[in-house]
């Protein structure tokens, strides 16, 4: 029998292979994590997460749930920091069978980059009868939580990251302790040779992302196999390709939140492929280290004066 490769750590894979890359680094560099599933938060919630000050995503949280929503809201608004370290989250709702564990539900309805589309009359769950689909059409979008949402999606390469001017905020300085600001940095990795592949986000404020975020660095020159995330679309035209639209883009962003707490989000699902390249000495590491560290420290972070308080 051939192994199962898309299960091993060490595969060029995104989903189980991808976060495999993530837990590799932890184990590199001695820091200890106990790794949560989405079934755990979504039964026990936020009290499950009371017990952490930083919580870390995988490199595709695709499908949540209500209640992990919810708990990972109230974790936040509560002094807790979230770094979401990878792309196209919090993207489809999902039910969770109330009997059966380790099954869930997911309709595609209406719109969105999908597998399949939902048949007339399969918009619900049948499981708890929520009505399904992307939770951007529900008044949950993921800018709200993340700072970003999916806007672009290609898997012929990845691309590389600049420095934008803001990255120099006192607020967010500690992000590229020991980093260079005057050279890109990403353009290397297991996925693509790019930290910015697969599936990206963007920061974008007529979604709500959150006024006083900060982009600290936003992906540029991709290639027209880069394109458009469906939903991103009106009406079809030529320019929906990377090398001339310039929404098609991952931002990497930081803002803080209620209660003394932060999120750092990367907006890439390649993101996590490059932790491991020269052996874990790069920039994206780098960066990865200082927020990390950052958001281990129990100095609350301060919202700042003209920035409102989160309704989502």
């Amino acid at each position: 029998m051939r192994p199962i490769l898309n299960m091993s750590p060490n595969a060029k894979y995104w989903a189980f292979g991808g976060d495999g890359y993530l837990t590799g680094w932890l184990d590199a560099l001695g820091i200890n994590a106990d790794v949560i599933t989405d079934e755990d938060l979504h039964n026990e919630g936020e009290s499950l997460l009371a017990h952490y000050r930083v919580v870390l995503t995988g490199c595709h949280p695709e499908y949540v749930s209500l209640a992990i929503w919810e708990a990972l809201k109230t974790h936040l608004s509560r002094g807790g920091r979230l770094m979401y370290l990878g792309g196209n989250g919090f993207y489809w709702r999902t039910a969770f069978h109330p009997t059966l564990p380790g099954l869930i539900e997911v309709r595609r309805a209406e719109d969105g980059s999908r597998a399949w589309s939902a048949e007339p009359g399969e918009y619900f769950m049948s499981t708890t009868g929520e009505y399904g689909g992307l939770w951007r059409r529900q008044d949950r979008i993921p800018n709200q939580l993340l700072g970003v949402g999916f806007c672009a999606q290609g898997f012929q390469s990845g691309s590389y990251y600049q420095w934008s001017p803001k990255s120099s905020d006192p607020r967010v300085e500690f992000i590229s302790k020991d980093i260079s600001r005057d050279c890109l940095f990403g353009n290397y990795g297991l996925a693509g040779n790019g930290a910015a592949g697969q599936e990206l986000d963007r920061y974008d404020p007529q979604l709500r992302s959150p006024q006083h975020a900060v982009v600290i660095a936003s992906s540029t020159n991709h290639t027209d196999y880069m394109v458009l995330a469906k939903e991103e679309i009106g009406a079809m035209h030529w320019m929906i390709g990377g090398s001339e639209n310039r929404n098609v883009r991952s931002d990497i962003v930081f803002f803080e939140t209620a209660g003394g707490g932060a999120v750092f989000s990367v907006g890439s699902i390649s993101w996590c492929m490059s932790l491991p390249i020269n052996g874990y000495d790069n920039d994206v590491s780098r960066v990865t280290r200082n927020v990390l560290e950052r958001f281990r420290d129990p100095a609350p972070f301060l919202l700042p004066s003209a920035a409102p308080l989160p309704s989502g």
